[in-house]
């Protein structure tokens, strides 16, 4: 019969004192296993209050046949550091290939990958599990991540778009701090696929807004909760291109198309309805022109303008609605916030200024001659063109003084 037991310990003047967990004066625990009484043999196993269970779960292993299967992983992971101390390599076996097998915690994989680390090639079963694996192997992954985040099909209920936004926040995860993954993203191969992604997105977006405008009153609910979705697509778009210097090919589309769905939100039958839809549409557009206008993306002059011209009109009607709705409402939900409103008017500031003179001109006139100048206030890019202007006319009349004075002396 098997049994064990706590040993006692004695104090500095030489009294057996009996162990107990929980004493301040010590925490050290001999721990006895008998497997014969009648002959006196013990296993003697030096312990602690905290890790005495690991313990006697090994020493139960000894004399009883190894099956893990019921344990939990943290038990598992005590009795490999004990075997492993005792160089019982039946009992250090079976824990690796138990811990290979099944599935970890987040934070007993650390304690896994503790255990494993000066076992040596004995434990390359999980070593292999957790090692990085190569360029090759992660940009498959990534790139059929992004072909699922972009799908643009019908959905696969009833999970369908939990796993396209769980595989858009993994994308997200990759593309962060990590050495590997700008190697993975520069790919030509990924990018084409982000590029296909992209373009899937923008031609479901058109298609859906489009039809708004055809759709019944009835059934214009769950048309606005459809686009919905695909704006939010736009916008995780939005956080992971600049990752990939491909933010241009987004403001490039979104200028492209701008005219159409400016002109299609202010369509009768949407005048009074999807106030949602339209906060999210200024929302996308803010994003593109701080792209623009803080150098992110660099587009020719004529596509900056288009962009602005489409949107700074719209923007500056839909912002003062917004607000009496607010007023008139105070459980109104759809609002432009004071964050948003800034950043969108610090972009169009800046777009103006990086515009030619004349197109400076074009779009501070209809902003004075318009009945809503206080939003956006253009009155900062309005100064910096005057002094601009004067600048440039003395600098004009200087040079052509020069001019005249150098063809004077050549006379």
């Amino acid at each position: 019969m098997n049994f064990y037991s706590f040993s006692s310990y004695t104090d500095k003047i030489g009294t057996v004192k009996p162990c107990g967990f929980g004493d301040e004066s010590t925490s050290d625990v001999v721990l006895y296993w008998y497997s014969d009484p009648d002959f006196g043999k013990c296993i003697e196993s030096h312990c602690t209050e905290h890790n005495y269970d690991r313990h006697v779960n090994f020493l139960r292993l000894l004399f009883l046949p190894v099956d893990l299967q019921s344990d939990p992983v943290k038990p598992a992971i005590g009795v490999l550091e004990v075997s492993a101390a005792f160089s019982c390599q039946e009992i250090t076996k079976s824990c690796i290939q138990y811990l290979e097998a099944v599935p970890w915690e987040h934070k007993e994989e650390e304690q896994v990958i503790k255990a494993v680390s000066k076992l040596g090639p004995v434990a390359m079963p999980i070593i292999s599990r957790i090692k990085p694996v190569d360029l090759t192997a992660t940009k498959n992954v990534f790139v059929s991540a992004v072909r699922f985040a972009t799908s643009t099909g019908g959905s696969c209920p009833p999970f369908g778009d939990e796993l396209k936004i769980s595989a858009q926040e993994q994308i997200e995860y990759m593309l962060g701090e990590d050495e590997d993954m700008p190697l993975v993203t520069t790919d030509d191969e990924v990018k084409s696929v982000v590029r296909m992604g992209l373009s899937r997105i923008f031609s479901t977006f058109e298609k859906q807004l489009s039809s708004l405008v055809l759709e019944s009153d009835l059934a214009l609910e769950s048309a606005e909760a459809n686009i919905l979705q695909c704006v939010s697509d736009l916008e995780w778009m939005c956080n992971i291109l600049p990752k990939m210097e491909l933010m241009k090919d987004f403001v490039s589309n979104w200028a492209g198309i701008s005219g159409n769905v400016v002109g299609i939100l202010a369509h009768k039958k949407l005048e009074s309805v999807m106030w949602g839809l339209k906060v999210k549409l200024i929302e996308v557009s803010g994003k593109a022109l701080e792209a623009v206008g803080y150098g992110n993306v660099i587009l020719p002059a004529p596509i900056r303008v288009q962009l602005l011209k489409s949107w700074l009109p719209y923007i500056r009607e839909m912002k003062p609605i917004l607000d009496s709705k607010c007023t008139e409402d105070a459980s109104f939900p759809h609002k432009m916030d004071e964050d948003l409103c800034q950043s969108i008017e610090g972009a169009i500031i800046s777009v103006v200024l990086a515009l030619p003179s004349n197109d400076q001109a074009d779009i501070l006139a209809d902003w004075m001659e318009s009945d809503q100048v206080r939003y956006p206030d253009l009155s900062e890019a309005f100064e910096v063109w005057c002094y601009r202007t004067k600048s440039a006319k003395r600098r004009l009349v200087e040079g052509s003084g020069r001019v005249d004075n150098t063809t004077v002396s050549l006379e």
